[in-house]
């Protein structure tokens, strides 16, 4: 498989080679990297309301009914998160996680 660069890019890095060989092992990868991406976003979302809103990973990590460390694990790693762990952050912040298909 031909490894091309992402948008601004003018040639292929390390990455760009690491999907394009994982695409080959498995042709759904660039789907599942695009929900890994999505997932990661809205996390990021989430912890920045977390901030503006002024709450404590403390207190929303308790909301959640977790622990503290796991929250802000959560919110700075790139881990795949279950989209139960999602939805749990998004209620203990008053929001709720749509799908559309």
């Amino acid at each position: 498989m031909t490894t091309r660069p992402r948008p601004g890019q003018e040639v292929p890095d390390a990455l760009d080679e690491m999907i394009a060989e994982f695409t080959e092992d498995n042709q759904d990868f660039p789907q599942l990297l695009l929900a890994a991406e999505r997932r990661r976003a809205l996390l990021h979302i989430l912890a920045e309301q977390r901030k503006g809103r002024k709450l404590s990973q403390t207190r929303v990590a308790a909301a959640m009914r977790t622990s503290q460390p796991t929250l802000a694990r959560l919110e700075t790693t790139a881990a795949d998160t279950k989209l139960s762990t999602v939805e749990r952050f998004a209620s203990a912040l008053g929001y709720s996680v749509e799908y559309h298909l």
